[in-house]
């Protein structure tokens, strides 16, 4: 099937022109007939599948011209960086068209997207918490939303913005659609699915846990922190193919750590994104990075989520994620748009159990690799991998307890009794009571 085989509008067909894009995704073509029916969706396809386009092309193709100020569609995605590339995708399928957009996420000056929203809009693209906070200044209206979208609602929830996302679900027009898109299914999801949806079509383009079958995996065997970092520099400094490289760690501090590092050594070649950084820093970098000005990205799981950077050579798992759902995002960073891409993760001795864990979902073992020779295998630990004193003390525990020295005296057996105060011992102590007024009187 191509474009022009859906019931698309001639505004849409020319910007998909314009793109270069011919044929639909298989999430897209099953999803344009569900959406364009009115039914409430829920949409199941892992990372690189097309998602975007599958709910933004049946909404544009309804979306008609009104000059109302109130938001009709309103996005709904978990990290800024999200907002602004769903923004960018609506801008382009949007070229031949009037249609009024915008973006709503935090780290910015409110009272800009204040005067936007009272300015009239469209379509809403937004994170839980800004959105809930525009909404509460009484300038922003849901009341006149036909169509509601919830992207990576998985990662969404994962965050911590149940509140939010019940908050503004609470306020909403009943007589809706909801579209919902995510890569995984769990127990919360599917309570959100059940009081909010009615009667929602399932769609499902790949099992959960399938990775991308152009995507090359192959694994490490790498101790700790620093001898990771020798690996890393050296497969940098050796493979002509690493191009552009996805660098994933766990968390913001070891994020922070891994970019002081590899800065000295590939001083204007590698930049950091995570949510600690000014919005300013995390646009920059992920421009430089997308632009190719810059070779490396160190990113934390906010970037392995609904992100779409283009011609990414290499994902490089800095550390293995704890849940096979991570490991599927990150790796789907490259591989896209049915091109070639590598995978390599580095696994150290206590991150064994998770790889098994990832292996079981895939149904598919992740070969090693050698380490090579000339990587230095370094002995020494930072403070997160040092053994914990709550550690020492619970191996101390175990041993067996020392023989009481002299100075340990053994309780005779008439201080070893216990006073439960039962009835009986009320008595007794009733009876002393008496007994020592009745000498204090004489």
């Amino acid at each position: 099937m191509t474009f022009e085989q859906l019931n698309l509008n001639k505004p849409l067909i020319s910007a998909l022109d314009d793109l270069g894009y011919v044929q639909p995704t298989p999430i897209q073509e099953k999803a344009f007939p569900v959406i364009m029916s009115g039914k409430d969706l829920i949409g199941i396809a892992q990372t690189g599948t097309g998602k975007t386009f599958a709910y933004l092309l049946p909404i544009l193709r309804q979306l008609k011209f009104s000059d109302q100020k109130h938001p009709r569609v309103l996005i709904v995605v978990p990290t800024r960086e999200l907002v602004l590339q769903i923004v960018k995708e609506i801008e382009k399928l949007s070229s031949y068209t009037s249609i009024r957009f915008l973006a709503v996420y935090g780290g910015t000056n409110i009272n800009t997207q204040k005067q936007l929203v009272y300015n009239g809009v469209d379509i809403i693209v937004a994170t839980p918490g800004r959105l809930v906070d525009l909404a509460l200044t009484g300038l922003l209206r849901l009341k006149e939303i036909k169509q509601l979208v919830i992207d990576e609602v998985d990662q969404m929830l994962s965050l911590g913005f149940r509140q939010q996302l019940l908050s503004f679900l609470e306020t909403l027009p009943t007589k809706r659609q909801n579209l919902m898109f995510s890569a995984t299914m769990n127990e919360e999801i599917e309570q959100v699915i059940a009081k909010y949806f009615y009667e929602p079509q399932k769609i499902e383009v790949a099992p959960h846990g399938t990775p991308l079958e152009q995507i090359i995996q192959v694994c490490y065997h790498v101790p700790n922190f620093n001898t990771k970092v020798n690996l890393l520099d050296h497969l940098l400094r050796t493979d002509g193919e690493l191009n552009k490289v996805l660098v994933f760690v766990s968390t913001k501090k070891l994020a922070d750590d891994l970019f002081e590092q590899m800065k000295n050594k590939f001083t204007d070649d590698v930049a950091v994104i995570h949510s600690n950084l000014a919005q300013t820093a995390r646009i920059n970098s992920l421009k430089q990075f997308h632009e190719g000005t810059k070779r490396i990205l160190i990113a934390t799981d906010i970037l392995a989520r609904g992100l779409d950077i283009s011609d990414v050579t290499h994902v490089i798992n800095f550390d293995t994620p704890e849940t096979p759902e991570d490991y599927i995002h990150r790796i789907g960073r490259t591989g896209r748009a049915n091109k070639a891409g590598t995978a390599i993760t580095f696994i150290n001795g206590a991150e064994q159990e998770f790889q098994i864990e990832i292996e079981r979902v895939m149904n598919k073992a992740i070969p090693y690799e050698t380490m090579p020779t000339d990587v230095v295998i370094s002995k020494m630990l930072t403070d997160d991998e040092m053994p914990k004193m709550a550690d020492r003390i619970k191996q101390k525990k175990g041993k067996d307890k020392p023989i009481a020295g002299p100075a340990f005296h053994e309780k005779k057996e008439k201080n070893k009794k216990v006073n439960l105060g039962g009835p009986a011992q009320k008595e007794k102590l009733k009876g002393k009571d008496a007994k020592i007024r009745t000498y204090r009187r004489n």
